[in-house]
């Protein structure tokens, strides 16, 4: 398929994810429970796929509410009785749209729920907001349809009797929709892109300067991405990246959107950084990186959070802006067992001009590194090294 068939047939799979969330808020402010709402939307997409490519309906939304209440009804037919069946037939909602943004909102709420673990919160987040199928999911985890499945079924049934009677917590909501952004891109799902799209769907729902914030922030590393790998996948360190790589107009949108944000004076974590990619995307180069603003940014964060990540990237933020011996100093405050606290210490090790030591920790962090790139990146630094040594 190639052309306008195929621009219609991903337009319409894009609809269909931008519709789902609507949809199963409807039926669940129907009185349908989550898991069953969530069944019968599946089945109406489904439908759709089969018949929308020769006709599309003219209300996209409300057809699908009708097909999937139809088909939660049909669900519903083969376990009671004939008379119940009629009442409930008889008391039909029409069909079409009701209340979209509060009906999604809640549902970021019930994807959200304190009651799930964060990974059972992410998956269904995805599956029930994000519209991807069981199988997109599994393969952006790396981990078996069936077992993507099962967590999926655990957590309908954790948030099954679930109903809002307080607002939800929008901070889970904000977490649950960063880990998402941090997963990158695996297989053929783009995760980063997929939790963009979904926050811009929930600050365009809500007057909140940390969704703003976390928006801004996505962007401003999404900008980014193009310049953070070469040809063979091996990681390009921020100071060497190719600027000209970066993606300015997601840039501008970024730092406009943090502005407005800043602008409301009610500072929360994501906002702080923002601001602190803001700073490294302004730089036209690495040596012209505005150090001294982003350590007061990194003791903003500190007061918001205490957060002993933020420690770390603040103690290298002081090697930079106060010299290597000040930022060790502060990376002596730090827990030594955080991850990357050895390549934080190597990196300033080399800093200081102790070669010798800064390849060793180098290594050491290579060993201990959570990835495969960045495991590469720090055996090439600890090798690059000692061949300066050897000399």
């Amino acid at each position: 398929m190639t052309g306008p068939a195929k621009a219609d047939q991903v337009m319409d799979e894009l609809l269909l994810r931008e519709l789902t969330p609507a949809v199963i808020g409807v039926l669940v402010q129907r009185g349908v429970d989550f898991a069953t709402a969530e069944d019968a939307v599946q089945e109406a997409l489904i439908q759709a796929a089969l018949t929308w490519p020769d006709r599309q309906p003219a209300d996209p939304k409300g057809w699908l509410v009708t097909v999937a209440w139809r088909k939660f009804l049909d669900a519903r037919r083969s376990e009671v009785s004939r008379r119940d069946r009629e009442q409930r037939v008889e008391a039909e909602p029409p069909p079409g749209p009701t209340e979209t943004a509060d009906d999604t909102l809640q549902l970021f709420f019930l994807c959200a729920h304190p009651s799930l673990t964060p990974a059972s919160a992410v998956a269904l987040t995805l599956r029930a907001v994000g519209g991807l199928t069981t199988r997109q999911i599994a393969q952006a985890y790396l981990v078996p349809e069936a077992t993507m499945a099962r967590r999926i079924s655990r957590a309908k049934r954790t948030v099954g009797d679930v109903r809002f009677k307080e607002p939800g917590d929008l901070a889970t909501v904000l977490r649950v929709l960063y880990l998402v952004f941090n997963e990158g891109y695996t297989g053929d799902v783009d995760l980063a892109a997929e939790a963009i799209r979904l926050t811009r769907q929930l600050a365009s729902m809500t007057d909140d300067e940390e969704t703003a914030g976390l928006l801004a922030l996505m962007l401003l590393h999404h900008a980014r991405r193009p310049a953070r790998a070469r040809r063979d996948g091996s990681l390009v360190p921020l100071a060497e990246q190719d600027r000209s790589r970066w993606d300015t107009s997601l840039i501008a949108e970024g730092v406009a959107i943090l502005q407005t944000a800043l602008g409301r004076d009610r500072l929360g974590e994501f906002q702080a950084q923002a601001a602190i990619a803001a700073l490294h995307a302004d730089a036209p180069r690495a040596e012209e990186t505005d150090w001294v603003q982003i350590v007061g940014w990194y003791d903003e964060l500190l007061r918001l959070t205490e957060s002993p990540v933020v420690q770390l990237n603040r103690a290298i933020a002081i090697g930079e802006a106060d010299g290597p011996v000040a930022g060790l100093a502060a990376l002596a405050t730090v827990d030594p067992g955080l991850p990357r606290h050895t390549a934080a210490s190597a990196y300033l090790h080399e800093k200081a001009g102790d070669l010798l030591t800064a390849a060793r920790l180098y290594a050491d962090a290579a060993r201990s590194a959570p990835n495969l790139a960045e495991r590469h990146h720090l055996s090439r630094q600890a090798a690059r090294i000692s061949q300066a040594l050897r000399g």
